[in-house]
Parts: C-alpha cells; sequence; structure tokens
C-alpha cells in the first residue's frame, strides 16, 4: 500500500534531495574561487624535515619556457632573413635595382657585443692542436668538400702531413700554380672574390654596391713627423692629402677571401712599405652578405693598414680581420700582435719602417711573400694612380693571386 504523503519518512525523504542540490553548488562556487585564485598565489616554501621544496601553480610554470621561445624567435628571424634574400635574387635576376637595407645602430651594438674576439683567440688555439695521424686525413677531407679546396694546386698534397687546422690553413701553393703577370703594374694580392673597385670620391670609399665607408676612419688621421711618409695636411680634404701628384687619381679594390680560398697575400706591385698602423677592434664577419648589411663594416673590424709609395705615388694594402680570423701575420714585421688582449678596440697604435739607417722603408717586389691569415678575409687596396688608369675586373668575378687588376 502506497505511503501517505504526510507521514514522516516521507517528508525527510522529500526533504534530502534540495539538500544535496544546494551542497553541490556550494562545492562547485568554491572550487571555481580556489582555481580563479591560483595564479595570484605567491611562490611559496615548505618544509618536509628533510628539504625545501618550492611550489608554484602549474599554469605559471607551464608558460615559463624560454628555450622554445628562443628557438621559435630565432627560427622564425632566421626564416625572414631566407625570404629576404630569395626575394633579392628573384629582383637580380628581374634585373631590378634593390637599395641595401642597412642595419640599424642598435643591431650593429647588439652584435659587437658578442665576444667574437676571445672566441677567436680560442678557436685559434683549438687551430694549433696537433691532430692524431689517424684523424687528419677525415677531418682535411671535411674541410675540402665542404669550401671547395682545390688540394692540387698545394706544395704539399698529402694530408697527413699538416700536423693541425692551423697548418692547413696556411698552406703553401705549388710554384707553377699562380704565375705573375708581368704586363700589368697591379696584380692581385691574393685569391679572391672581388667585392668592389673603382675610383675614390668625397673621401667615401665603396665596400659593395650601395654600401660605402669613411676614407679617413678606415686608414686613419694622417701625421705629419719625421718618421712617417705622410704628405703635411694642407689641403681641403682627406683625400687630396693622400693624393701626392698633381693629375693623378685615387683608386681602391676589395677582395673577399673565403675559407676554402688560398690564405697567403702578397705584394701587388713594386713598392716600399714605410709605415703600419694596428686597429685593434672587433672581428665580425665579412662575408659579402655582412658586408651589404652593416655600414662601414671594414672601419669596425681589427685591421692592419701597411702604407707606402710606389712609382705613382701613395699606396696602401690593408688586411682586415674577420670572426675566427683574429691572427694576421705580416713576414717582415715581428713586433705585430693581432687580437692581443693588450690592445683595446677604439685605438691605433702606429710602427714606422724608416729609421735614421732605413731612410726609405721595405721594398717589396711584385708577387713577393706579404704575409697571411689564419682562415680568410678581406684585402683593400687604395692607391693614387694617373686618370688613364683602368682596372681589368668585373665586380664579383672570382680572381686568383697574380692575375691582372690593372693597369696604365
Amino acid at each position: 500500500m502506497a505511503a501517505s504523503v504526510g507521514h514522516p519518512c516521507v517528508r525527510f525523504l522529500s526533504g534530502v534531495a534540495p539538500l544535496r542540490s544546494r551542497l553541490r553548488d556550494c562545492e562547485y562556487t568554491t572550487m571555481s574561487c580556489f582555481l580563479r585564485s591560483l595564479p595570484k598565489l605567491p611562490l611559496r616554501a615548505f618544509s618536509t624535515g628533510t628539504r625545501k621544496i618550492h611550489t608554484a601553480p602549474v599554469r605559471t610554470l607551464l608558460l615559463l619556457r624560454p628555450l622554445p621561445i628562443l628557438v621559435a624567435t630565432g627560427g622564425g628571424y632566421a626564416g625572414y632573413r631566407q625570404y629576404e634574400k630569395y626575394r633579392e635574387r628573384k629582383l637580380e635576376e628581374l634585373g631590378l635595382e634593390i637599395p641595401p637595407k642597412l642595419a640599424g645602430h642598435w643591431e650593429v651594438a647588439l652584435y659587437k657585443s658578442v665576444p667574437t674576439r676571445l672566441l677567436s683567440r680560442a678557436w685559434g688555439r683549438l687551430n694549433q692542436v696537433e691532430l692524431p695521424h689517424w684523424l687528419r686525413r677525415p677531418v682535411y677531407s671535411l674541410y675540402i668538400w665542404t669550401f671547395g679546396v682545390n688540394m692540387k694546386e698545394a706544395a704539399v698534397e698529402d694530408l697527413h702531413h699538416y700536423r693541425n687546422l692551423s697548418e692547413f690553413f696556411r698552406r703553401k701553393l705549388k710554384p707553377q700554380a699562380r704565375p705573375v703577370c708581368g704586363l700589368h703594374s697591379v696584380i692581385s694580392p691574393s685569391d679572391g672574390k672581388i667585392l668592389s673597385f673603382g675610383q675614390v670620391k668625397n673621401c667615401e670609399v665603396e665596400q659593395v654596391k650601395g654600401v660605402t665607408y669613411s676614407l679617413e676612419s678606415f686608414l686613419g688621421p694622417r701625421t705629419c713627423t719625421e718618421d712617417t711618409p705622410f704628405p703635411p695636411a694642407s689641403c681641403d680634404s682627406f683625400r687630396n692629402q693622400l693624393v701626392t701628384r698633381e693629375g693623378n687619381e685615387l683608386y681602391h679594390c676589395v677582395i673577399y677571401l673565403a675559407p676554402g680560398d688560398y690564405h697567403c697575400f702578397h705584394s701587388p706591385t713594386d713598392w716600399t712599405v714605410s709605415h703600419r698602423r694596428h686597429f685593434p677592434g672587433s672581428l665580425m664577419s665579412v662575408n659579402p652578405g655582412m658586408a651589404r648589411w652593416i655600414k662601414e663594416l671594414f672601419c669596425h673590424n681589427e685591421r692592419v693598414v701597411l702604407t707606402g709609395d710606389w712609382k705613382h705615388g701613395f699606396f696602401s694594402l690593408t688586411a682586415v680581420g674577420a670572426t675566427n680570423v683574429g691572427s694576421i701575420r705580416i713576414y717582415f714585421d715581428r713586433d705585430l700582435h693581432t687580437n692581443s688582449p693588450r690592445y683595446s678596440k677604439g685605438s691605433y697604435n702606429d710602427f714606422s719602417f724608416v729609421t735614421h739607417a732605413n731612410k726609405e722603408g721595405v721594398p717589396m717586389r711584385k708577387g713577393e711573400h706579404l704575409g697571411e691569415f689564419n682562415l680568410g678575409s678581406t684585402i683593400v687596396l687604395i692607391f693614387e694612380a694617373p686618370k688613364d688608369f683602368n682596372f681589368k675586373l668585373k665586380t664579383g668575378q672570382k680572381i686568383r693571386f697574380g692575375e691582372a687588376l690593372g693597369s696604365l
């Protein structure tokens, strides 16, 4: 028989259901408030008796992922740069001139903050470590394959002969591998790629097409002491201080040495070296891409400027350092020490080869060994010549030591 609605048991059971519903609502509200307050909770520590355990909201911990963020940002930027290069190549194929996009001051400052001098010194030490005899062939073969080195031109083709990477980088060539052109007055001092050449105008030298640097910042101020060969600073412009003969012009040529090129450089003409100026500086990359991106790149980097005279007046050769190329050696200059911690960036030190015993300086014959890089970098020639001097070059062409640069 069905129970009566008014029975006490029925009334009790009918009141339980609403009570359960209200409890569930209360629990849900409490839990929601607790979850919303989790991000606002401070980092706390509690003791377990043996060590402290730090707790933090799970949501906050999941958001702190610096490595994926850096990888994503760097990958995105690298992808953007590759896209820009691809677009520039397509525009060049169509014959359209692309204005260079130069790095901002903050980008240059950020790059210069990288300890490239310290890294280059470490790389130099690593290159001098003697490799085991069994490891030399695979290591050098990988380098040859990567950079396209022609070992048939090397004076010693046997890879086991080179005890370390430094010896391999500075390998000598067979005497007949680079015949010196005798018909032209100026030859290429090294293997490499022609980045720019031509006449110097308005004291600005072309780094690559469309990107220039200051001639005075690159060579440094002219001084007029009895021990230096520079002419008096009586002209209106820095360029006119270098042009010593009436009717002459000032010319320049920039040669980039890739890692696979022959790393020694030679005298480009018959001349006399009177003075050396060493600029300690940064060691940023000098590949053509960087040269198009960073204005006055050569003025930022460490370099050795050799100045003197040839038969037509002023002549200079500058060896520019780069990343992992802090070591620049001039064979007749034993006092030169590049990428040394004793020198600070932003300064320069001079040395004169003109003495009371030697009134002329150091004579150099065309094609004679002059110096070497530890890996590869850039050679800049700046010289005075008559107006009928002509370059036998094209921008971007590959050139080898001994081949003609230009003549009268």
